[in-house]
């Protein structure tokens, strides 16, 4: 299946509801430290509601540690500095989606990172910052996941 980055993740809901997402789709979620919120938070419980021994979450120390643990994969960086819209590639089983943290995003120093397979957006109205993380990573997977019919799907 495919798997979602959040680096340096900092709205526990946001975190929560992406747990909620990797349970019902079979999506990993791989978290890279620093996180800003404790992985016992309440709203973060909250807003995974009992999906949490149904998901599977890693949590890296830094963004090297998770490259180590990836091993060799395809990764796309969500940005708004893309010209690439999320629903132009041909994603493949194995690929990340990877998203910056709310409300910075990913930096340059991550979208330059060797790893980026390439640059993604996804398409908003001018004058719009971003859409929330959560819901921008669910676009995400189910994009994914209807490319290949929703396998293991009911």
């Amino acid at each position: 299946m495919f798997r979602v980055m959040f680096v340096e993740p900092r709205i526990p809901p946001n975190t929560g509801n992406a747990i909620r997402t990797s349970a019902i789709t079979g999506t990993e979620l791989h978290l890279v430290r620093p996180l800003g919120f404790d992985l016992s938070d309440a709203k973060l419980r909250r807003a995974g509601l009992d999906y949490h021994d149904m998901a599977s979450v890693t949590v890296h120390d830094d963004l090297t540690a998770a490259w180590a643990a990836l091993g060799e994969c395809r990764v796309f960086a969500f940005t708004g500095h893309a010209t690439t819209r999320y629903t132009d590639i041909d994603y493949r089983p194995g690929d990340v989606l990877m998203f910056g943290a709310e409300p910075t995003g990913l930096s340059p120093e991550v979208l330059a990172d060797d790893h980026v397979t390439e640059r993604v957006r996804i398409p908003m109205l001018p004058g719009r910052r971003s859409l929330n993380l959560a819901n921008a990573a669910t676009l995400a997977v189910y994009e994914a996941w209807r490319q290949h019919g929703f396998p293991g799907a009911v």
